[in-house]
């Protein structure tokens, strides 16, 4: 049956996951490498992962996928989440002034801005075939820490202060690669991610001020 609708109707399966784990290398977290996450979440990422590329292989589906780090918006939650801190600090940054960030200060994870994250869904869709040598890749832009974060805020708000009060999600953030190694992204099909953190910084005190001013 798969044959026969694969046959009949061309498809492309692009599934957005990335899991690895405590034995995975941190900096940078290649492409292929020991993946033994520890949490169903990360589990039934890896298992889309080696099922699309298992209907790759069997029934030359096009199965491509990406690796996202944490992506950044404007409209992002500030709450919950293990890289929530970092949207908490724009609003509190220009709210109250200070925030309370609950991994350690130097805890480095890789980020990405939402208009670089939906660049790389086009590009690797628009890819030739030809140019894919794997079919799951890494895509990265920039790693940083809560306080890097807060020294590149105080460029626009020199009095923001931050205080840590660490809690059971710095666990968690140490089990996370600290950079993802996505040479092969960019050497394959060209990725080439465009804002960095002072640019992401620019981005989201502009896009938050208009929104905060129009509530």
């Amino acid at each position: 049956m798969f044959e026969k609708i694969t046959a009949e109707f061309p498809i492309m399966k692009f599934i957005l996951s990335g899991a690895f784990g405590l034995e995975s290398p941190r900096s940078p977290t290649p492409d292929i490498c020991v993946q033994r996450p520890r949490t169903i979440y990360g589990v039934s990422k890896v298992h889309n992962e080696l099922l699309g590329e298992y209907f790759y292989h069997k029934y030359n589906l096009d199965f491509r996928c990406l690796r996202f780090p944490a992506v950044i918006s404007g409209d992002a939650k500030q709450e919950g989440g293990t890289t929530s801190y970092a949207i908490k600090m724009f609003h509190d940054a220009l709210t109250s002034g200070n925030t309370t960030c609950y991994l350690r200060s130097d805890t480095r994870l890789p980020m990405m801005w939402i208009d670089d994250c939906i660049q790389s869904i086009i590009d690797i869709m628009e890819a030739p075939t030809s140019k894919l040598k794997q079919r799951t890749y890494n895509v990265a832009a920039m790693s940083f820490t809560p306080n890097e974060l807060a020294n590149t805020i105080r460029k626009y708000k020199s009095s923001f202060t931050v205080s840590y009060t660490i809690d059971h999600r710095q666990q968690i953030a140490d089990s996370w690669p600290e950079a993802l190694d996505d040479r092969n992204a960019r050497e394959h099909w060209g990725w080439n991610p465009k804002v960095d953190l002072d640019e992401l910084v620019r981005r989201m005190f502009e896009y938050l001020k208009a929104k905060h001013q129009a509530l």
